[in-house]
């Protein structure tokens, strides 16, 4: 075979040499609440070698899963890094999960150690007794002796293991294509199911990331890290810092909007990443308590739509939003939506606030309900499927015939999201395809009667799912949440959308709530709003 280069393995133990030798000064702060803790990437190096040690120790000698219940911190990015490069596999567990859910991925992955943060040993201890597969317990930042342990099941304070550790491990030659972490949807339907990452998948994405036209995260910046740790791999920021030598700022579990602007404020981040959610609770904060963000310039969001209004609020702060989507299935990366250069202000907002353009890693195509593939021509809709080197290929232990094995065929994902792609390779979502509304014969977007009714200022949130109605088969519902101290009718709101949308999409079923229901990850749970107005559990107003 013609080629003339040297062969080397695309491992994360090849990965944390580079970042805790090259980038050895760069930082890895954990907010407190009133403070930081602070650690070095050569710190970052000592220590995952030290944990590896400890989990030898612990009997996990090949691939054996390792369970993490924890927030964005240090002691977690050491785990991220630590599992991997020994040659075991990362399971990250969503902390938000029900009981019965969390109980199901950790036996279905078959972990055999957990970290949790001290914080969430309450939450951990409720469940513990019913998993099947574990036999060590590892308390971080906390007191073991809080944890009582089932008969088989041993509790390890995190700092006792590591003490006497080596700062040094010799690193095994793990092969590139072999697992090295794993993190389970959040199971919207069905049981959670499981994605299972590589070495090789991890860095391509990781380099991804890094480019100009995608996160462009650079060694100059300071990331801050909102999105959880648990949460699609946390979009790949915390290995892809690793590869450029980028701090990291973590908020452990300080999520709420006060504690996030002292953060930015003391820290200094210069990009960010998080869901919509968080940055309507961050804006709504500000709005009261107004404060400088710079050096704060960006911030990626994904995991929902973003509203252009709040896009729009934050150019008038100075923080570039930045649209994404993606998937846990894709590692999480699909798209980035950096408007083509030469253009005006207006026509880059049109670009923004579309999903974004596919990088060269990712394949896509639009297929109809038969299978038929679309233009890319803005107009034809259809459901989005992708292929690609850090794209699943499958789910883990889900065999043919089973539920979540239809969403792979022919090499292709099946997205289940709806929408077009523009002739430049721009992707623009409509709805998921479980949440479009089918009215009269023609489709209507949730996502956009979203986007438009949080475009007036009293509206703080709105989803919008469908309900049956005797001539057009659904109909909108919009379930809005308003902004503190503002009031607003359904007939205010409806007037307020007749320019934005067509004169047969403007909703007459209104409803306001206290707060719109969020899945784990901060998506707007809709399962939970149909079946509050499906039992009568929603005061709605019906205009007409």
């Amino acid at each position: 075979m013609l080629g003339t280069m040297q062969d080397g393995q695309l491992s994360i133990a090849n990965l944390l040499r580079h970042g805790s030798r090259i980038h050895a000064s760069a930082e890895v702060v954990t907010w407190t609440g009133t403070g930081s803790r602070r650690a070095t990437f050569a710190d970052l190096g000592h220590d995952a070698a030290r944990l590896a040690h400890a989990l030898r120790g612990l009997g996990v000698t090949g691939d054996q899963r390792v369970g993490t219940f924890m927030w964005n911190n240090y002691e977690h990015l050491v785990t991220y890094l630590a599992a991997p490069a020994m040659g075991a596999v990362l399971h990250t567990l969503n902390v938000r999960l029900f009981p019965e859910q969390l109980t199901y991925v950790v036996n279905h992955a078959q972990d055999h150690v957990v970290l949790v943060d001290g914080t969430l040993v309450p939450l951990l201890a409720k469940v513990l007794p019913t998993f099947t597969t574990v036999r060590h317990v590892v308390v971080v930042n906390g007191d073991p002796a809080a944890l009582k342990a089932p008969d088989g099941v041993t509790v390890h304070s995190y700092d006792a293991l590591l003490a006497d550790q080596p700062d040094e491990f010799d690193w095994p030659d793990v092969d590139e294509r072999s697992a090295a972490a794993m993190c389970y949807t959040s199971g919207t339907t069905g049981d959670p199911k499981g994605v299972v990452y590589t070495h090789r998948s991890i860095w391509l994405h990781s380099m991804q990331v890094c480019m100009t036209d995608s996160m462009a995260l650079a060694q100059s910046d300071r990331a801050l890290v909102i999105v959880p740790q648990f949460h699609a791999m946390s979009w790949g920021l915390p290995y892809a810092a690793v590869m450029v030598g980028a701090s990291l700022v973590m908020p452990d579990r300080f999520l709420q909007p006060e504690p996030l602007a002292a953060m930015i404020a003391a820290e200094k981040p210069t990009m960010a990443g998080a869901v919509p959610t968080i940055w309507q609770g961050l804006l709504a904060y500000l709005q009261v308590n107004p404060q400088d963000l710079a050096p704060l310039r960006r911030a990626v969001v994904g995991g929902s739509a973003c509203p252009p209004a709040l896009m729009r609020a934050f150019d008038a702060l100075g923080v570039t939003i930045i649209h994404a989507w993606g998937m846990t299935e894709t590692s999480p990366l699909g798209s980035v939506a950096r408007p083509p250069a030469g253009l005006d202000q207006e026509a880059e907002f049109g670009y923004r606030v579309l999903q974004g353009r596919f990088p060269a890693g990712v394949r896509a195509r639009l297929v109809d309900d038969d299978g038929a593939e679309l233009p890319w021509d803005n107009e034809a809709v259809g459901e989005l499927e992708v292929a690609g080197p850090w794209v699943a290929a499958a789910y883990y232990r889900v065999g043919e015939g089973e539920e979540g094995a239809e969403k792979f065929h022919d090499g292709w994902l099946r997205t289940g999201d709806v929408g077009a792609i523009t002739p430049d390779g721009f992707l623009r979502l409509t709805d998921r395809s479980k949440d479009i509304i089918k009215s009269g014969g023609e489709w209507i977007s949730s996502v956009d009667l979203e986007n438009a009714v949080m475009a007036h200022p009293a509206v703080a949130e709105a989803a919008v799912i469908g309900v049956p109605d005797e001539k057009w088969d659904e109909r909108p519902l919009v379930a809005v949440v308003l902004a503190d101290g503002a009031s607003a009718t359904p007939d205010e709101l409806r007037e307020f959308l007749r320019d934005k949308v067509a004169k047969w999409q403007l909703p007459e079923n209104w409803t306001f709530v206290d707060e719109v229901p969020k899945t784990s990850v901060g998506k707007f749970d809709k399962k939970v709003l149909r079946a509050a107005a499906a039992n009568g559990k929603l005061d709605i107003s019906h205009l007409r």
